[in-house]
């Protein structure tokens, strides 16, 4: 549960992460075009599938099953745990379906991934935790501090007049 003293701890890790900016923005007027710039270089097809292969990870459900069995936890208890229903964690199977951060950041927390491992699935998923966000701080928080209990979480979340994750499923 959320207490006094992890309050504190909170709010000083929010305080140490936000800057306060100002600045002067000017208004530069354009002409409304844009310039086409043109390259004499020249990609070939092999070079461009080189580099796809070379560089392309897992991708997020891969990496997510992955995880599920390296932790040795049931995907049962994983998407109970996340607050996700059988469905939805169905429809996450596929290699094409576009997760969400809060369904991504809920599955962190029921498999109790470290930091590390949380940025690691949310760039399968194309997101990251932000230091000049107040929700991806909080969440940050949580992570270092290896709090994973989705309530504790939310409760904080609230705190800071913030969506919660999600609805934990009974």
């Amino acid at each position: 549960m959320l207490n006094e003293i992890m309050l504190v701890e909170l709010r000083e890790y929010l305080d140490k992460y936000t800057i306060n900016l100002t600045h002067d923005l000017t208004v530069q007027e354009t002409t409304g075009y844009l310039k086409t710039v043109s390259t004499d270089t020249t990609i070939r097809e092999s070079e461009l599938e080189h580099f796809i292969k070379k560089t392309r990870k897992k991708a997020f459900s891969q990496l997510l099953f992955s995880f599920i069995d390296k932790k040795e936890v049931c995907e049962t208890d994983v998407y109970k745990k996340a607050g996700i229903d059988r469905r939805h964690f169905s429809k996450i199977r596929s290699a094409n379906y576009r997760i969400g951060k809060n369904t991504v950041i809920s599955l962190v927390l029921a498999l109790k991934l470290n930091k590390k491992e949380a940025e690691e699935l949310l760039n399968a998923a194309g997101y990251s935790l932000s230091d000049s966000d107040t929700f991806d701080l909080i969440i940050q928080y949580f992570l270092e501090k290896k709090i994973y209990d989705i309530l504790t979480v939310n409760q904080a979340l609230d705190y800071f007049s913030l969506k919660p994750l999600s609805v934990i499923l009974e």
